[in-house]
């Protein structure tokens, strides 16, 4: 994919035309990716470009007391900008506001376009679990299926909790199992008998099964919107 970098509005050349014709270079690409389903890394990618301009829209004196300048380091947690300055033209100001006027609505609009297929996929996947489930949810299996394909693909999750002086985030590291080829008389229930028998670390393991209705691109979309699915899944029933 086309590559927008963090510090793209002050690097290199400071001109309107010049970061608009970038930028829409960089959108033509973010929407080819969107016309074949494939929404990681790019959504993810959206999102940090449009808050960054939100906040430098927003914070009126980083904008008359640091620009122009040039990105010396980023804050990712508070989505904060440290700058050095480059000039007090004026010039250069109008250039890089004209940027951020015209960039924000075009990147809100692919946000949505982003959003409206993940909001697709994420409504035909459903969440079951597989057994008896224990009490304990932060880690275990999750089977990833698709009704239009026999293979189940198995994964160990694991829930992970990061936290700020703001807010806490919930996050789900994963790894590849195995893939199992589903058949009429093998139900997903002996799949995590066999699981069990063969991986001895977890005798008795919370497991899932994520059964997706649409067919997707596995590591691009279907994965990454699984794993979010099961975290939101998993803290909406307890």
């Amino acid at each position: 994919m086309a590559i927008l970098a963090n510090n793209w509005l002050t690097e290199g050349l400071i001109d309107f035309e010049y970061k608009k014709y970038k930028l829409l270079a960089y959108f033509q690409d973010v929407r080819q990716h969107f016309d074949q389903a494939k929404l990681y890394p790019v959504l993810s990618d959206l999102v940090y470009h449009y808050r960054n301009l939100l906040a430098v829209r927003d914070d009126q004196k980083l904008i008359l007391e640091s620009f122009p300048k040039q990105l010396s380091s980023a804050d990712l947690e508070k989505i904060s900008l440290v700058y050095t300055r480059l000039s007090g033209d004026d010039d250069f100001m109008k250039e890089i506001e004209d940027t951020i006027l015209f960039a924000i609505p075009e990147f809100k609009k692919l946000l949505e376009e982003g959003k409206d297929i993940y909001q697709y996929i994420e409504d035909n996947m459903v969440v079951t679990p597989v057994g008896i489930s224990p009490l304990y949810h932060q880690e275990g299996y999750f089977f990833l299926f698709e009704s239009s394909d026999s293979l189940t693909r198995i994964y160990e999750y694991s829930i992970t909790l990061f936290e700020n002086a703001d807010e806490k985030f919930r996050g789900v590291q994963v790894e590849y199992v195995d893939t199992m080829k589903k058949q009429p008389f093998y139900s997903f229930e002996s799949m995590k008998i066999e699981l069990i028998k063969s991986r001895k670390k977890l005798p008795n393991p919370a497991t899932f099964l994520i059964e997706s209705k649409v067919s997707m691109p596995l590591h691009e979309t279907l994965l990454p919107v699984a794993k979010r699915t099961l975290v939101k899944w998993l803290y909406q029933s307890t």
